[in-house]
């Protein structure tokens, strides 16, 4: 990653830390702008694989949580 490129992503992260303020205080935007972070995150890793764990989901979902989450596994290759 280029510096350049980090520096864009951080004012566009700074940003919408800006726009948060206003409903928030100062100290407590941070306990939404991390969790959002981690769930775009976790959108990103998992997008290629979207298509594929919809259609295997709607298949297996009247199967027990433990064979679901087995499965979907194995279709995106992550533990999550």
């Amino acid at each position: 990653m280029s510096a350049d490129n980090h520096s864009q992503i951080a004012s566009f992260i700074w940003s919408i830390c800006n726009l948060l303020r206003g409903p928030y205080k100062r100290n407590e935007y941070r306990k939404v702008i991390l969790p959002l972070t981690v769930l775009r995150r976790f959108d990103c890793i998992l997008a290629p694989t979207k298509a594929a764990v919809l259609k295997e989901h709607a298949a297996i979902k009247a199967k027990g949580e433990n064979i679901v989450r087995h499965r979907l596994s194995q279709i995106t290759g992550v533990p999550f």
